[in-house]
């Protein structure tokens, strides 16, 4: 097997995209206020600061046991998707293929990262002052495990134009809500699966027969056949 068909290399793409997204967020949640901006882009791009208790782009399920079943789902997901991106990897999926599942898998466990640790590592993050950089001040922790806050601090600051003819969207932006790398992996490993999926997953993909042929031939063995027994041969 060569080395880009290994389960490791999946899960060395998906590494180095967690680490990624969890450096930013401790950078920006040590660094940030709440809702504390900064312009990268003047007019198209900013890092700001928001904390959600939901799923990508801030949506959420109301209430603390929708908290929890929200991070048991992610969880879930994540152990059920690592299991999968194994299998397509021995099975000789094409590259491109493990490689945004790889993105999916990232971005789901970053979030979960969130979810699980960060209302015990962190205090809770203030509006309108600069954080002092401590990584769990005397305040303590700000939520039970499990429960902690997703950071978010991507920005798209782009506003349709005055003259645009839906009203509603007139010189309002573009792309509102506010994300994270981990949200970017999730949609990037997503779309690209699904502009690729004929070529990866269509009829014709080799690697996908071989793997339902294999699958098929999964069965018993018949039964040795007892041997004959003649009059005769009594």
């Amino acid at each position: 097997m060569s080395a880009d068909r290994r389960p490791a290399y999946v899960a060395g793409i998906a590494l180095a995209v967690l680490l990624l997204d969890q450096a930013v967020k401790v950078f920006i949640k040590l660094s940030f206020s709440l809702t504390e901006r900064v312009a990268w882009i003047p007019g198209a791009f900013d890092i700001q600061f928001i904390e959600n208790d939901g799923m990508a782009f801030g949506w959420a399920l109301p209430g603390a046991t929708g908290k929890y079943l929200l991070t048991a789902f992610r969880i879930v997901a994540v152990v059920l998707l690592s299991v999968h991106v194994a299998r397509v990897a021995k099975q000789g999926a094409p590259r491109g293929f493990r490689q945004a599942l790889a993105l999916i898998l990232a971005g789901a466990a970053g979030n979960i990262v969130d979810s699980v640790c960060y209302g015990k590592l962190f205090s809770r993050s203030s509006f309108g002052q600069s954080a002092n950089w401590s990584w769990h001040s005397e305040w303590g922790s700000y939520a039970p495990w499990f429960r902690g806050n997703v950071v978010d601090m991507l920005h798209i600051t782009v506003r349709w134009p005055e003259w645009w003819p839906v009203d509603a969207w007139s010189g309002q932006e573009v792309f509102p809500p506010i994300f994270n790398i981990a949200d970017v992996a999730i949609t990037c490993g997503v779309a690209w699966i699904v502009l690729r999926q004929k070529s990866w997953l269509g009829s014709n993909a080799g690697w996908a027969q071989t793997a339902e042929s294999e699958a098929s031939d999964v069965h018993e063995e018949p039964l040795e056949r007892a041997p004959d027994v003649s009059v005769s041969d009594r």
